[in-house]
């Protein structure tokens, strides 16, 4: 090659490498997605504002390895990282930042016994100093973010000393006490300390603890097992030496729940004794402690609770009413007490062979009978919870007196913060319908000061709302709203003589359509906000008067608008107050942020964009909002703006990453069913995509999907496919809407998911000799029944599919204990009545009864501890197919549930779906497992 050639040669090189590097970022080479890839991408996860809107802390957790928590302070611009950091909190003053920071992933994964114990930091926002506390369980913030409390890990028991100890020989020559066989609860080491000037203290033996609302007290409760220093605590947090003095001490002291009121110093707790009750927990008695006068009082004794009742230790019901004047709890019938089990027999006593009640005593049987309110296994279920289940009662704190509120025959019982009157419910005469019927309930109005309890109606699906006030209760039934006066006793039906519809429009299944919700209630009772799908109405509670709000720019447009709600310690709306919306493009698919005005109707845009806009929260005294901004390439990152939403910043940026890799487009397809019903769908193209090239095609899909058009794709490894991942490998993603018939699920699927795979053939982007089609649990079901109708796919991946309705008609849910009848006659499975009354609907719609019609290689994937689709549906649709000599392959994932939990089965799965699909429908060569199988050897 002459000098000339190759100097021009070097001249080209180098001009083609500056033109390169010239263009635009998205023009240059993109890498592929790989699962490794995926494994780093990061989620943010409990993200909070500082109640003065200039700080936002976070964590961000990859799906493999370790986190990170990431503060941003957003006057100053400074950005803190705490390494595998997690669950911030922000102090009133902002100044600090507490969070927990978890062991090293590696180290856990080594880990078999002995798993590493999360620790603690806390971050200074001024300076960035961080300090590290290892192995702490739990913290909190005073409510004036001057005081950190926490509690470290009991620490391990150290192993037994040998003979030749010392200190042991000298405890033998030492003369014998009599051993106290009480068995006490041990704390462990607590700590409390300013934060603004670094003091603190440090107590031992600590089990729980808590600060009042004032930040002015702080109640600890200690254990040991020797008691002599056992019992509650306060520290007065005014007091500069931080010293505690006793509530109450004494040495076999059980200390329950306790609970401060919301205004001043009053404690109320529950304590029992350590004596044998005869049951395995004690019985507690009610104590006030008032922190002025520093006097405890016992307000309810074990002989104040009503007969055969008593107080538990454990409430979670153990709380202060507004005013102070009144606390409420949770009694416990006696009878759901589990009793001390009696020393087994000695060694040396006689055992008779033939005696019938100790031969008994290890029978294993469960009874179901036809009479029993839940059937055998809901019981089993339920039973860890109503073992420990509580109903209200209040006790007026000048009198000393208990009112029981709820009971076994009215077990639920809510209060909203009015003084007067609270809500009841009994779902008690209709648990046996559940079995095949949805939840209904009876409803109560319950006078909190004398338990009198008036019936409202009878037999309601739904939940019903009261007043903040306790005025009125609204409730939905029969497609529409009533309102109850609870002084008068009359009704008013809201809704009846609109001409606009309350009930959701696009409710496909065969059960009473419910309606749109609730937006909120108007100071004193005087109004309330109801949704329709894309307004809000105000309705006046006197005269019923309606006004729609949002003047029907919802329904003219096409926007769904809802209030979001910016302070949560609200119970009510004021006459005259701005509410932020959300808006939702019911056409166009895009969200965005609108404003109004209760004093008058009409709406203003703030905010919209071919995006999705997700509402977090509003800093509580200023106005500063955080929200989160996605599409399809762009990561929900975190944004702030003041409520006007001109200026929004965003304010974190997780996974920069994206821009390295080729990911795909989507745009929205619409078509008709075969019946003439307008559909819509998202087409995610591959990266890269070239017009006229045709490529091969995942259909996933389940109800409603082309809402995910600007909805970024979560980056996990899981049991679905993961949309980038695709699409960066060159496959094409298809997210069809279904809508159902009642009756004819599978058909109805069927006609609508195969126009618009047709669509996409004749749009020229689909190869239709290269679709796939993937589905689990409810659209595993539709994918199976499809493949029985149409020969349109090249594979079919069906994850936890019912095959056949006929035999999971009378299964159990094992995750809930329920039948699943109720799924068939009136929910998801829609076909609207019982196996006896549409023994055809059931043969029809079951995938089993027409395997033989079935012409597409099939992956059917069950976790052999389905809780939801019982896994012998698998087993039965793959035995159909063996025996039909029909393609089908079986993965059962050992000990997992309906969806796999353990990352190497989550992976495995992942692995072989994407074999699967690059085999039949990219034509690679297909794996072993795929060509002959993996056969038992042992494991």
């Amino acid at each position: 090659m002459s000098q000339k050639r190759s100097l021009r040669l070097i001249l080209i090189i180098v001009f083609l490498s500056v033109y390169v590097c010239s263009l635009p970022a998205q023009t240059a080479a993109k890498k592929i997605l790989t699962f490794q890839d995926i494994m780093k991408f990061k989620e943010i996860r409990n993200p909070v504002l500082s109640e003065d809107g200039k700080i936002i802390a976070y964590g961000a957790q990859p799906g493999r390895g370790d986190g990170e928590a990431v503060v941003h302070h957003l006057k100053t611009g400074k950005t803190f990282t705490v390494y595998r950091g997690s669950k911030p909190k922000i102090s009133k003053n902002s100044q600090w930042v507490v969070l927990f920071v978890q062991p090293k992933a590696v180290e856990k994964a080594k880990a078999k016994k002995d798993k590493p114990k999360q620790g603690m930091a806390l971050l200074n926002t001024q300076s960035g100093e961080v300090l590290h506390f290892s192995e702490v369980q739990r913290f909190a913030l005073s409510e004036d973010g001057n005081w950190l409390a926490f509690l470290y890990y009991k620490e391990k028991k150290k192993p037994a000393k040998s003979l030749n100890d010392k200190a042991e020989k000298e405890a033998e020559d030492k003369p014998e006490e009599k051993k106290d066989s009480k068995k006490r609860e041990v704390g462990s080491k607590f700590v409390l300390r300013q934060l603004a000037t670094g003091d603190k203290i440090t107590i031992d033996f600590v089990l729980d603890f808590s600060f009042n609302t004032q930040s002015s007290f702080l109640a600890l409760t200690t254990g040991c097992q020797e008691g002599k220093e056992n019992g509650l605590y306060c520290i007065d947090l005014k007091d500069k030496n931080m010293a505690r003095f006793p509530v109450i001490k004494y040495k076999d002291a059980v200390f329950g729940t306790q609970a401060w009121s919301k205004k001043g110093s009053h404690l109320t707790f529950l304590l029992a004794s350590k004596e044998d009750s005869g049951f395995k927990e004690e019985l507690f008695s009610l104590w006030t402690w008032d922190g002025s006068s520093k006097k405890r009082k016992q307000l309810v004794g074990f002989d104040g609770v009503p007969e055969d009742w008593m107080i538990p230790g454990k409430n979670s019901m153990l709380d202060w009413d507004e005013s102070g004047k009144r606390l409420f709890l949770g009694l416990k019938p006696m009878d759901m007490l589990v009793k001390k089990e009696s020393s087994p027999k000695g060694k040396d006593e006689t055992i008779d062979l033939f005696d019938q009640e100790e031969i008994l005593s290890k029978r294993g049987i469960d009874v179901w009978h036809w009479n029993d309110p839940f059937i055998n296994p809901h019981q089993k279920i339920n039973w860890s919870r109503l073992k420990g289940q509580t109903y209200l009662a209040a006790v007026d704190i000048r009198k000393g007196s208990l009112v029981r509120l709820a009971d076994k025959t009215m077990p639920i019982v809510r209060t909203n913060k009015n003084q007067y009157m609270a809500l009841g419910l009994s779902d008690v005469p209709y648990r046996k319908e559940m079995t095949w019927d949805g939840r209904y309930s009876d409803v109560y109005t319950v006078d909190l000061k004398t338990g009198f309890r008036k019936k409202v109606m009878s037999h309601l699906g739904g939940v019903p709302y009261l007043s903040p006030g306790g005025k009125y209760l609204l409730y939905y039934k029969d497609k529409h709203w009533h309102l109850y006066d609870t002084g008068s006793g009359e009704r008013t039906n809201l809704t009846g003589n609109m001409d606009v519809p309350f009930f959701n429009e696009d409710y496909d299944y065969p059960a009473a359509a419910p309606g749109y919700g609730l937006g909120g209630w108007v100071r004193e009772d005087s109004a309330v906000l109801i949704y329709d799908k894309y307004d809000i109405w105000e309705f006046d509670a006197k005269t019923g008067h309606s006004v729609n709000l949002t003047d029907g720019f919802g329904r003219k447009s096409q926007r769904t608008l809802r209030i979001l709600k910016t302070d949560t310690e609200s119970r009510f709306f004021e006459r005259k107050q701005d509410l932020l919306l959300s808006s939702y493009h019911n056409i166009e698919k895009q969200f965005g942020f609108y404003a109004a005005d209760i004093s008058k109707t009409g709406v203003r845009q703030l905010i919209e964009e071919k995006k999705k806009f997700r509402f977090l929260s509003k800093a509580k005294n200023a106005d500063v909002v955080m929200f989160t901004r996605e599409c399809f390439q762009e990561f929900p990152d975190l944004w702030v703006s003041d409520l006007k939403l001109k200026e929004p910043k965003k304010i974190s940026d997780i996974n920069p990453q994206i821009q390295d890799f080729a990911w795909g487009k989507p745009e929205l397809v619409e078509w008709n069913s075969l019946d003439g019903i307008p559909l819509q769908g998202v087409l995610i193209k591959p990266a890269n995509c070239e017009p006229g090239k045709r490529y091969p095609v995942i259909v996933y899909f389940y109800r409603f999907f082309s809402q995910r058009m600007y909805e970024f794709n979560q980056m996990v490894v899981n049991h679905r496919p993961n949309f980038p991942f695709y699409t960066s490998n060159g496959y094409a993603v298809f997210l069809p809407d279904i809508r159902f018939e009642v009756g004819r699920p599978g058909f109805a699927a069927t006609k609508c998911l195969v126009p618009g795979v047709q669509k996409l053939i004749d749009m020229g982007v689909a190869d239709p000799k290269a679709i796939g089609i993937h589905g689990h649990s409810w659209s595993g079901y539709q994918a199976a029944f499809i493949v029985t109708q149409t020969d349109l796919f090249a594979c079919c991946i069906a994850g936890a599919p019912v095959s056949n309705m006929t035999s999971a008609y009378g299964g159990v849910r094992w995750g809930s204990g329920m039948s699943r009848q109720f799924q068939y006659e009136k929910s998801q499975s829609r076909i609207g009545g019982s196996l006896w009354e549409y023994p055809e609907l059931y043969i029809e719609n079951s995938p089993v009864f027409f395997a033989d019609r079935i012409r597409t290689p099939m992956l059917i994937m069950f976790g052999d501890k389905d809780g939801a689709v019982p896994w012998y549906q698998g087993i039965e649709l793959y035995m159909a197919m063996r025996r039909l000599g029909k393609d089908c392959i079986f993965l059962q994932y050992r000990g997992e549930p309906h969806h796999p939990q353990k990352y190497a089965n989550k992976l495995d799965y992942s692995i072989r779906m994407k074999e699967y699909f690059d085999h039949y429908l990219k034509g690679k060569p297909a794996p072993d497992w795929i060509t002959k199988g993996i056969h038992y050897r042992g494991k």
